[in-house]
């Protein structure tokens, strides 16, 4: 099957290639992004393959289909940024990597609560600078307090693994309270609740219309003073402005984020000779104390090697049997940062 490749970066192509040795399914790669304006790139291809920040609306996929394009497999887990009702009347099939590292997801989201309680990134630049100095580097025993996990899918189970190792007290939030996560402690609580108690609040859980914005002004207010809060999940599940007003009044003791709600038009380029013109994202990155990076937790050798894998196996069943098992129903409603 000939796939039209978007959003394609070089360090992609080795594990491609690793994955798809015999070449079944010759890929044009294309750095651009799939919009509709790119997608007239796709015309002659009867697969696309697209990553978070490729749109897939209703309107990108019908100039999809009159090119010829009849499947979309997504390097990605998630898949909010599907019209899957506009799919399913174009007879257009889709399917996701269910599941390629929950590990590297909540060992990164771990790395940025210990990074922004250390101080990790401030230290580092002070002594490249000579600057050996202590004072405002002060963090906290993360033993003993508690983490709030909201989402215990396989991510948030991973997370709450290392975080019982640490001698953390666990509370989550989910809508499926998970055997596993009680087996480690964890104690299933309201969001208020969560919100109310937690010294740290991780973020697990897919972007639906019930999470997004979970984490707004009115959430912020239920919290502790100087709370901890991290985000690897999806960006529109936190109001960033409720944010920023958060951290102006130190509600918010530090913001840990590898997603944010328009990064779009930012992440997965070098932006570093040009203007940023997101003014909200400007002002976040003016706080000591918000540490972002750019929608990299899942970004390990080991998720690369399974996102190749599956995505290649998906492109196998599609074109053998007219469907994969990771196929995603236009009825779907919970997206796979589970």
């Amino acid at each position: 099957m000939k796939v039209a490749f978007f959003s394609a970066k070089s360090y992609e192509r080795p594990f491609f290639e690793a994955a798809d040795p015999a070449g079944r399914h010759p890929i044009t790669y294309f750095e651009a992004r799939l919009t509709p304006e790119t997608a007239s790139l796709a015309r002659g291809h009867a697969g696309v393959c697209a990553f978070v920040n490729d749109s897939l609306n209703a309107e990108v996929l019908a100039r999809l289909a009159e090119g010829g394009m009849r499947f979309v497999v997504l390097r990605s887990a998630g898949f909010n940024h599907v019209d899957l009702e506009a799919a399913l009347k174009l007879g257009i099939q889709v399917a996701r990597v269910p599941a390629y590292s929950p590990h590297a997801v909540a060992e990164h989201a771990v790395a940025l609560m210990l990074d922004l309680n250390r101080k990790i990134h401030r230290a580092y630049a002070r002594v490249r600078e000579g600057n050996f100095s202590l004072d405002g580097l002060m963090g906290f025993d993360m033993n003993g307090l508690t983490a709030g996990l909201v989402g215990t899918g396989r991510i948030g189970i991973c997370a709450a693994r290392i975080l019982a190792g640490f001698g953390m007290k666990l509370l989550a939030f989910d809508t499926y309270e998970s055997p596993e996560a009680k087996e480690l402690g964890v104690e299933y609580v309201s969001h208020d609740r969560l919100f109310a108690e937690s010294d740290i609040i991780s973020l697990h859980c897919p972007l639906t219309p019930e999470t997004h914005h979970l984490i707004d002004a009115r959430a912020v207010s239920l919290m502790k003073r100087g709370v901890m809060i991290i985000n690897t999940s999806r960006g529109k599940v936190v109001d960033t402005k409720a944010m920023v007003e958060g951290l102006k009044s130190g509600k918010i003791g530090s913001l840990g984020l590898d997603v944010y709600e328009e990064e779009g038009d930012l992440f997965y380029q070098d932006l570093s000779d040009k203007v940023i013109q997101d003014d909200v994202f400007s002002r976040l990155i003016t706080f000591p104390n918000v540490l972002i990076t750019g929608h990299q937790a899942f970004f390990t050798r080991n998720a690369m090697e399974a996102i190749a894998r599956v995505t290649v196996g998906n492109l196998d069943a599609f074109e053998d049997t007219g469907a994969s098992p990771n196929k995603v129903a236009a009825e779907s409603h919970v997206a796979a940062a589970r």
